[in-house]
């Protein structure tokens, strides 16, 4: 079956400036950092009590999402690929690509007690890409496909020449050991993980200027298909996506936050340039993960705003009974400035929507669920969101 992912970069490099295509990447590969807090905290635990989701339930939430078929790519462990892509063949009837974490460097080693993510962060790989392919050392080129054919490299530069030189050799051999094989790549390029690497004004464009500089020396057949990154504002996303159309840019989740600063990050960032959001514990820490899937895509279509679908999703959880994690209120802040790994950020407050009010939940008239698309451009924002809950409603039941 051909991938979604393999049409859309297609379709957006054959038109850069104009084409409305956009990937949506679910990151669940968190067992990669975390340890057992990677799939998050269970739902089925006393108060005073913290029970994590086990590997089982995990992978469970990853089949669900690959039968939904909304997002593009689902990224995963070696382990977890192995699992789900090679011994499953979950893909093989499925438009998503499956593909798999081929390094981790030092700053996503996060677990309780440990300091290592704080240090300056070093290369090293867990993950062969022989096993990423096939399941075990030495495959034969036939075998190659039995598996994941696209992984992400990770690197993080702190302005330090020793280690930034030893990243930039380890991405080099990586990228050749990639090309032999028939192995695609994303190319993930985290903030500084030591605080004062670079003046907070100069990051942006210290970041850019590092993308731009990696990837001069490097011909077609070894780049990356896309980047992975932070967002650091309207500015540095266009003179990113400006300076190379073709360099297609993503755009990563950082820590859970509110609901509100999923829907607005994935739409501000599409405004301003990205192709693709690649969204892990935004996703994986949503109380429905598959409503929550749903409204990002229909954010990037167009089809509804991040503060209406706030408002819907809460309706949807209210009619799946299930508690949110948050008031309607509190979702509706924003966490701006998520520039690492580990999640730090700065909460702001921003107003309600008006033309999106809780009322708008009870008394707003479905719009016409019949199968030719409905008007949007005619409907109010309340008969948005509730055409959009009553949809949801019906596709979760």
């Amino acid at each position: 079956m051909q991938k979604s992912l393999d049409q859309k970069l297609a379709a957006i490099h054959a038109d850069p400036s104009g084409c409305k295509e956009f990937i949506i990447a679910d990151a669940k590969d968190a067992d990669m950092a975390f340890g057992i807090g990677a799939p998050g905290k269970s739902p089925e635990r006393h108060d005073g009590e913290v029970r994590f989701k086990t590997l089982a339930e995990y992978r469970q939430q990853i089949r669900e999402i690959i039968h939904q078929g909304v997002v593009d790519i689902m990224l995963m462990s070696a382990s977890t690929s192995e699992a789900l892509t090679i011994n499953e063949r979950l893909f093989d009837n499925s438009a998503i690509t499956p593909a798999a974490r081929a390094n981790d460097t030092t700053d996503v080693h996060v677990v309780r007690g440990g300091a290592v993510y704080q240090e300056p962060a070093h290369p090293f790989r867990s993950a062969s890409l022989d096993h990423i392919q096939c399941g075990h050392l030495d495959c034969k080129t036939e075998e190659r496909s039995r598996g994941a054919d696209l992984g992400l490299f990770s690197v993080t530069f702190n302005n330090d020449l020793e280690l930034d030189l030893h990243t930039l050799e380890q991405y080099k051999l990586f990228r050749e050991e990639a090309e032999r094989k028939g192995f695609r790549h994303f190319l993930e390029i985290f903030d500084p993980n030591v605080p004062g690497a670079v003046a907070p004004e100069l990051q942006a464009g210290f970041i850019n200027d590092l993308i731009a500089r990696t990837l001069a020396g490097v011909a077609t057949a070894g780049r990356p298909i896309f980047l992975k990154m932070v967002y650091h504002g309207p500015q540095a996303m266009e003179e990113l996506v400006t300076y190379d159309p073709h360099l297609i840019v993503g755009v990563l989740g950082g820590s859970a936050g509110t609901t509100l600063d999923a829907f607005k990050l994935i739409a501000e960032a599409q405004k301003y340039g990205a192709r693709i959001a690649l969204f892990g514990r935004k996703i994986n820490n949503a109380e429905c993960q598959l409503a929550f899937v749903q409204f990002l895509r229909l954010i990037v279509n167009g089809d509804i705003g991040p503060e209406e679908a706030v408002h819907a999703y809460h309706a949807v959880l209210e009619k799946l009974s299930i508690r949110p994690n948050r008031s309607l209120e509190e979702d509706l802040t924003l966490q701006t400035a998520v520039m690492s790994y580990a999640g730090n950020g700065t909460t702001i407050s921003l107003p309600t929507s008006t033309t999106a009010s809780t009322t708008a939940t009870s008394t707003a008239a479905p719009a016409s669920t019949d199968a030719a698309a409905p008007d949007f451009a005619s409907m109010t924002s309340a008969e948005r969101a509730e055409y959009h809950r009553t949809r949801l409603n019906r596709s979760l039941r």
